[in-house]
């Protein structure tokens, strides 16, 4: 599945960090992971950070699928307004996954400390008005975090102008927000697994999966079997692949980054993140290079040869609209690449096991905008299904709520 066009700027920047041995001879363990990317890497992190046997099988090279081409916003809100998604899900469990993703950020935070080159910082939120419409809803979003606990600002137009420059509507600012390099951060969490032990395999194709109430075995493209007591397929968007019930609509998203500016022309940007209200909706961050990331212009298309073509368009989309909001930024683009992401109904992603495969075999969807949040929450509600704990998120996260 071919997950991304153009110039993706982690890939660029960083190149092939490391390559692993391709899959050789048939291999036993206690949890086999599908999938070389941020998901996986988080998934793989954390079993075998509590003593489970993990071997990592992924079909490219580590880190080269979507999670190259993710902007990586790290933020707790949901593509799901917290007000929609209690109306869907009931209150509670709405307050439950808003509140799960702002200890994620934490969680996110703690993970990426161990190194200080994977472009995790702290950042604000500014999530704007992108109409004078959209305003009330912005009022009873307020409402509903301040009501559950979450620390969030509204601002008025005026103070908007006065404190970030531009001109829209109204404002929620947010604290528990970060940004992070994905694919270093991949590299990094499986560069540590494979020093202490960890099986990691790239270039590796999965073509056939069979179960018993006891095992999975998984068979590859050249005939090598991997014999484990569960699986995890954290395979992106491609793990669609393995289900017949289609539970997400693949879509292309695309982005643009700048040369580096001057720190002082990045003004905000240096520590906030930008959204709007707006859907699809237009969203900005800075790397630690002092470049500005533009994204957004979403659209069904899902034919590689199409998207390939529309992002030099929707780069000079993307650019003219940050400059209507602020005319006095002048940046010269260095990179534009589209990736593939997919949507849920809800906006949550899904985790766990589906009835076409039984028990054994986990899914780790984590779709949505903010994809990299779902994989830290993702990590340890797998690893409570594996070990047959109960965890509070499983019923909102799980294919189960498709029958509410």
């Amino acid at each position: 599945m071919d997950l991304k066009s153009g110039y993706p700027f982690w890939a660029v920047s960083n190149g092939l960090m490391q390559a692993f041995p391709r899959l050789a001879a048939d291999q036993h363990c206690d949890v086999a992971v599908i999938g070389g990317g941020i998901t996986g890497a988080l998934i793989a992190d954390e079993l075998a950070g509590h003593g489970f046997d993990v071997v990592v099988l992924e079909q490219r090279d580590i880190g080269w699928g979507s999670t190259a081409a993710s902007t990586a916003l790290l933020q707790y809100e949901i593509d799901t307004h917290l007000v929609d998604l209690a109306k869907r899900h009931g209150e509670t469990d709405a307050a439950l996954a808003y509140r799960a993703c702002a200890e994620a950020i934490d969680r996110l935070n703690e993970v990426a400390s161990a190194w200080r080159d994977v472009g995790f910082a702290r950042n604000r939120s500014l999530y704007y008005a992108s109409r004078r419409r959209d305003v009330r809803a912005l009022e009873e979003e307020h409402a509903a975090r301040r009501h559950h606990g979450l620390d969030v600002q509204l601002l008025s137009a005026a103070r908007v102008r006065e404190d970030y420059g531009f001109d829209v509507p109204a404002a929620l600012l947010s604290t528990q927000a970060a940004r992070v390099d994905p694919y270093r951060l991949t590299h990094r969490l499986l560069q540590r697994l494979h020093k202490l032990g960890v099986r990691i395999f790239d270039r590796t194709r999965v073509e056939d999966i069979q179960t018993t109430s006891r095992s999975v075995t998984l068979r590859t493209d050249t005939g090598i079997n991997v014999r484990a007591a569960h699986l995890v397929i954290a395979a992106g968007y491609a793990s669609q692949h393995w289900l017949k019930q289609r539970v997400a609509r693949n879509r292309s998203s695309y982005a643009v980054i700048s040369d580096p500016l001057p720190e002082a022309q990045l003004g905000f940007l240096g520590d906030t993140l930008l959204w709007e209200t707006a859907r699809p909706y237009l969203y900005a961050r800075s790397t630690p290079d002092h470049r500005v990331l533009l994204g957004g212009e979403d659209d069904a298309i899902d034919i590689p040869a199409k998207r390939d073509a529309r992002v030099q368009k929707k780069a000079r989309t993307l650019l003219k609209r940050l400059g209507t909001l602020f005319p006095g930024l002048a940046i010269t683009p260095a990179f534009s690449w589209a990736g593939t992401f997919a949507e849920t109904e809800d906006g949550l992603p899904f985790f766990g096991p589906h009835p076409q495969w039984g028990s054994r075999v986990q899914f780790a969807m984590a779709y949505g905008g903010n994809g990299i949040t779902y994989s830290m929450l993702g990590a340890g509600l797998l690893r409570a299904r594996i070990e047959r704990r109960r965890h509070p998120l499983w019923p909102l996260f799980s294919f189960q709520r498709l029958d509410r």
